[in-house]
């Protein structure tokens, strides 16, 4: 990738404003997430012939979420690359779900340009498996449900938010952290309750569904229906 893209792919607008409105990742960015979205749903089209559009679609949502995309970036370690001004910096911006996510389609849209080929073997290569895993564990339809699935295969109890809130009536944010018996997992923000909660589950699921291929199959108490 031509070093000056990468650059600009990793500037962050704090880092921009900080040092003379130099240019942002941000048309990276939007670049990026049409590269993501059209070989997503390639891959979805051609993987499962037999799903309706509306199926497609939710699954596609999942894929290409903020919480899917910050999964992959701390993968790869990509928090630790992104220039960040000194505000995101002191608060925590390396590990924030939306830094990530959009700086992971930062990095894609700089590929696009440097190598389309090369971009969607990338894109392939990190994002089919986890079509796969939507297909096959419901997660990311809905990961709340996903993860009290998890939890009940585990033998817990279903899992519990907790909700802190932040800013103006008119720029709310909402940051959320699923509990699980004694185990908190990492927080999440949204711009409503619904979607903190969706992501912190996310996060939660991330973490315990490795833990279900290990659980024991649990008898079904006597009257059970089946």
């Amino acid at each position: 990738m031509d070093a000056g893209l990468l650059d600009l792919a990793l500037t962050h607008r704090s880092f921009a404003y900080e040092n003379g409105q130099i240019p942002t990742n941000e048309r990276l960015e939007f670049l990026g997430d049409s590269v993501l979205g059209i070989a997503v749903t390639d891959y979805l089209y051609r993987r499962f012939p037999d799903h309706p559009e509306g199926q497609l679609a939710k699954m596609r949502a999942a894929v290409v979420s903020s919480v899917s995309l910050a999964r992959v970036a701390r993968r790869l370690g990509i928090g630790e690359m992104v220039k960040l001004g000194h505000g995101e910096l002191s608060t925590g911006g390396r590990r924030k779900t939306s830094i990530l996510a959009d700086t992971t389609e930062a990095l894609i849209g700089a590929m696009y340009l440097t190598d389309p080929s090369g971009a969607a073997r990338f894109v392939h290569h990190l994002f089919d498996p986890l079509v796969d895993l939507a297909e096959h564990t419901g997660a990311g339809l809905d990961w709340k449900t996903s993860l009290q699935e998890v939890c009940a295969t585990l033998g817990e109890k279903p899992p519990e938010y907790e909700i802190t809130e932040s800013g103006p009536d008119h720029d709310k944010r909402f940051v959320a952290t699923a509990v699980v018996g004694q185990r908190r997992f990492d927080p999440a923000e949204g711009h409503n309750k619904k979607q903190a909660e969706q992501r912190a589950a996310a996060h939660a699921f991330a973490v315990l569904e490795p833990e279900t291929h290990a659980a024991p199959v649990r008898p079904l108490a006597p009257g059970t229906a089946v």
